[in-house]
């Protein structure tokens, strides 16, 4: 499943660089373990603070509900030549006029990865949430869906029919140097072979769905197909898309990369009992 979380942010990363007309050119386990795609989900979110040379925003929601003031609020950056606390009062105290964006000040937005972990039933996929599971592949913004079977990892690209389009990530190619000239052969970068499909009653009900927004209006826009294209048709949501943060929650504070020495791996280790289980997700049932 990490090889899967690997896939799926590399492929924000070809969003947030080459644009989508580009895209056919220590968690405290063992090597070899089972990751859940929350898990993975968790991992990205905390080892994307130390990259920032792609300065890329990553949210993952909690029990199964998205966030939007809380997105905005980790996506809208100031800039080096910006006062921090000026803009932060400006966004948390509501300084900005109803028509106006942060953007017409000094700070700007940060490309979002946002994964969405879910629990689609119990031992098997509820069939009520197919519909909705599949609209979530047609969006613009899709990055696709993590998930597959116990030891089974795979990455979900796609649907036809009553099948899943999906890449294993097991598959693996020969590394590939660049030439002297700087030119790469980037033959094996490509699927040598036609994906894989599987039944969507035949997937795992733990799943993360992933969606990439390199603007806010393509946040916005994702907002709008979610109410359109999966809340009205549905009785029975696969996650919630609110307005404000809920105020039972703790306060939300975006993630800062921390002031230590480390490639990361350590700050994650932590989390292995927070996350190791995929029964913490909440049940979705009729």
């Amino acid at each position: 499943m990490l090889r899967c979380g690997q896939m799926m942010l590399a492929q924000a990363l070809i969003c947030r660089h080459l644009g989508r007309a580009q895209m056919g050119v220590g968690e405290g386990k063992s090597i070899g373990e089972w990751f859940g795609p929350n898990t993975v989900a968790q991992v990205l979110k905390k080892l994307a603070l130390f990259d920032e040379w792609n300065s890329l925003a990553v949210y993952v929601s909690m029990d199964n509900t998205v966030v939007i003031e809380d997105i905005k609020k980790m996506c809208w950056s100031p800039s080096q030549s910006c006062s921090s606390a000026h803009c932060s009062s400006l966004l948390h105290k509501g300084g900005l006029g109803r028509n106006q964006s942060p953007a017409e000040f000094c700070c700007s937005w940060k490309p979002l990865l946002l994964i969405v972990p879910l629990r689609l039933g119990i031992n098997h996929i509820n069939p009520v949430y197919v519909d909705a599971f599949k609209e979530c592949f047609k969006m613009p913004q899709s990055l696709g869906a993590l998930g597959g079977k116990p030891n089974n990892a795979y990455y979900f690209i796609g649907f036809l029919g009553d099948e899943l389009i999906y890449l294993d990530p097991h598959t693996t190619q020969l590394f590939v140097d660049s030439e002297e000239n700087g030119v790469v052969d980037d033959h094996s970068f490509h699927c040598q072979q036609a994906p894989h499909r599987m039944k969507i009653l035949n997937l795992d009900p733990s799943v993360a769905l992933g969606f990439f927004c390199k603007e806010e209006k393509d946040f916005d826009n994702w907002c709008s197909l979610v109410q359109k294209e999966i809340h009205k048709q549905q009785s029975l949501r696969m996650f919630e898309l609110v307005q404000k943060h809920p105020p039972h929650w703790p306060p939300f504070v975006p993630p800062t990369k921390p002031e230590v020495t480390t490639t990361g791996a350590e700050l994650i280790e932590s989390m292995d009992k927070l996350f190791e289980l995929e029964e913490e997700f909440e049940i979705l049932s009729v």
